[in-house]
Order: structure tokens, then sequence, then C-alpha cells
């Protein structure tokens, strides 16, 4: 019977055995724990129990293969190619976004101001709209946006249409969504709702010269505009009365020297130059914008045109012996009487007018030059003198293009011989 007791009691003596190999198992690393016995025996037990339960310092990742994979770059780590920024890396390696965030709060103005200025507004979110240029990264599609002072600010497009916003690559886009700055050259956005617009043609804006606003001419710039070889360039509202011609379909009012090479004409232009055919040769008065382009005239649109001459002529013939002379051909010969008249008619063509030069003009004193229309026939052009110096005196007619009177088409000279 007392052997029978010890035997019952050598297990109780033997139960701390197991801890002890309990504490030595753990203190070992678990490489040491795998290079035991491949018999498990009861001492051992605890130590693969010990093994399982003990973490591992840094174990290298390994996929379903047991191929080792490298770790994820940093999500905030900024991306750049070369010196350009190109805004921040995603989370993983290829993420593709499916879920959006819950609606937030939308972003102040001054959170706003913050989220488009560089270096200002990190860690900022919200909801909000953003608007730039869209560009691919890595297969990413990154939203370009010029910032409050000029720079540019990279923002990354995430949403379930991040794999259909790279198909709108340089175009405008508008974004709309949860908006949150990451770093300090840009951030993510988790698009709602987005826009996009195919870029037009660039073009080079040139800059718009304000033109001078019309103004009321005085009763001197009026006078400068009738006078010849003066106020080339002046433009303004103005009354001005002259001698209602035509040339071809085209009316013109003479101001000044009229049949000379220096005579200041307008052509006529605008709703009020239309239907003035009875006017013609008439003294009229116009009202409208005159714009002299050069000495000689320019373009007068008008509003309202009135005769304001009468039938009767300036000059009377009714007293004087008067010469009259049809010019035929390059050059003609007539007698005049001092003090008498002396009248030269020449037919004109469509496009241009006679005229005589100014110093001619004064020596042989011309009175008038009338521009007479006919019904079927041209039209022709009356030179009326009253020569005041007896003597031979040679006049030449010039056949000069309307407006500009240094063009000559053709000359006529006449050999005037004024006897006492």
């Amino acid at each position: 019977m007392a052997k029978v007791k010890k035997k019952a009691a050598s297990p109780k003596k033997q139960s701390p055995a197991p801890a002890k190999s309990k504490v030595k198992a753990s203190a070992k690393p678990a490489a040491k724990a795998v290079k035991a016995a491949p018999v498990p025996t009861k001492k051992t037990e605890p130590a693969k129990k010990s093994a399982a339960t003990a973490k591992p310092e840094a174990p290298a990742a390994t996929g379903k293969k047991g191929k080792d994979v490298p770790a994820p770059r940093p999500s905030m780590e900024p991306a750049r190619k070369g010196d350009v920024f190109m805004g921040p890396m995603p989370d993983k390696p290829m993420p593709r976004a499916s879920k959006l965030p819950a609606p937030a709060e939308p972003l102040t103005k001054r959170e706003m101001e913050q989220v488009l200025t560089v270096g200002v507004g990190r860690g900022v979110m919200g909801e909000g709209s953003l608007k730039g240029r869209l560009f691919v990264h890595l297969g990413f599609p990154y939203l370009e946006v010029i910032g409050r002072d000029k720079r540019e600010l990279f923002f990354l497009l995430q949403g379930p249409d991040q794999e259909v916003l790279p198909a709108y690559v340089d175009h405008k886009v508008s974004v709309s969504g949860f908006i949150r700055r990451t770093n300090n050259h840009g951030g993510m956005v988790d698009v709602r709702k987005y826009s996009a617009k195919k870029p037009e043609a660039e073009v080079i804006e040139v800059p718009e010269v304000q033109e001078a606003k019309l103004r009321y001419l005085s009763p001197g710039e009026v006078e400068q505009v009738c006078s010849s070889g003066m106020a080339a360039g002046v433009k303004g509202f103005a009354t001005m009365r002259g001698t209602l011609e035509m040339t071809g379909d085209s009316f013109f009012l003479v101001v000044s020297a009229a049949g000379t090479r220096q005579q200041v004409s307008f052509t006529l232009e605008g709703k009020g130059a239309k239907g003035l055919r009875k006017m013609v040769g008439h003294l009229v008065q116009a009202t409208g914008v005159v714009e002299k382009t050069s000495g000689w005239g320019g373009t007068f649109t008008v509003e309202t045109v009135e005769v304001r001459g009468t039938d009767y002529r300036l000059i009377s013939r009714d007293a004087m012996e008067v010469a009259e002379v049809e010019a035929r051909g390059e050059s003609g010969q007539v007698e005049a009487k001092l003090n008498h008249g002396l009248s030269v008619r020449l037919p004109e063509r469509a496009g241009y007018i006679w005229a005589v030069e100014p110093t001619t003009a004064k020596r042989v004193s011309l009175r008038e030059a009338n521009f007479e229309l006919k019904g079927s026939g041209p039209a022709t052009r009356e030179f009326f003198f009253t020569p005041r110096n007896p003597g031979q005196h040679d006049v030449e007619f010039f056949l000069a293009k309307a407006f500009n009177p240094t063009q000559v088409a053709k000359t006529y000279k006449l050999n005037v011989m004024v006897k006492g």
C-alpha cells in the first residue's frame, strides 16, 4: 500500500517541470523553435504554442505564392518629374476609388482662398468646386489649378469617375466634390460632379485701343475741316454747307475750293445719303459724323441733308457777253472780253473730276465750277471765268481721280486771248 501512494504522488512533484520549459521556450527566438526535433514530446508542445503566440519583429510581407511584395509608397509623398511638381501620390500603387465619402460642410470663402494659395491651407477640407486643366500622371487624372498668386496647384481626382476622366486630357475641367488639401502644392478631390470643355485654339489677345468718344466740333474745327491740307484725322459731329455733286453712283459734298486741285469734298454715307439725285448741283446743308482722312476730304456719315441754296446763280450773267467753249480733243483756243464771261464745259467720267491749278484759277478769275447732270448723256462740268487781266493765258484742265488729285487720267489745254 505504501508503494502505491508513492507512485500516485510522483506526478504532483513533477508538475512544475512544464512551467520551467515554457519559460525557457518563450525566451528562445521563433527560429530556434522551428529547428526542434520533428517528433513531438510532452516537453516541446508548450514551446510550439509559445512560438505560435510570439510576435515576429517586422516580418517581410508575403503574397499568396510566398513571393515578396514591396511596401506601399507613403500616401502623401509628392510625385516629381525632374523639377516639376506633379501632385500627391495615391495611398496604394494603383487604387481605383469606387465609393464617395459622405457629404461634408461646404468650404467657406476664407477656406477656399487657403485652398487656392500655395503653401497655405494644409489640412483644410470640405465641399467645393475647382476649375483647371486636366492631365494624366502614372495613369491617374490630376487637375492643374491656377492659384491666387498665379502659381499651379495639383489635385488628384478620385471617385467612381476616376477611370473616365483621363479621356479629357488637356480639357478645361470643372469638378465639384470633397476637397482635401494634403500638402503645400495640392491635395485630392473626391469628384461628385464634373464637366469638361474642349480646348479652343489659342488666340493672341491684342489690347483694344479705346476710341475717343465722338464730340461736336467747334466752329473753328469745322473751318479747319473745310480747308485744304488741314485737320487730317479729325472726327466728330458737325454741320457743313456745300454743293452736292456726284461721281458714278456716289454723292459727295464740295465745301471749299470748288473746281481746283485743292478742292475739299466728302463722300456722303449712311441712310441719309440715299435719294439725293434731285438735290445734285444745289447748295445743301448736311448734319452728321464727319471724318477727314486726308488734306482733300474724307467721309461724311450724314443724318439729314437739306437744300439751302436757290435756283439763281451766284453771279448774274445777264449783262455779260459770255464766250462758250465745248472742250474736244487735247487743246483749244478762244477769245474773251475783259470783265466779261468765259464758259468752258468738259465731259466727266465716273470716278474722276475735272480741276484746274489754284494759281491759274486766280489769274483767270475762276468764279464757278458747276456740275451739270443730264438725263441720258454723260455729266459735264462747267468752269465759269471772268477775266480781269488782258493778254494771252494758257489754262490747263486736269481730269483727276476723285478725292485724289495727284492721279491724272487726262489733260485739256485752252489758250485764252483776253481783249480789252
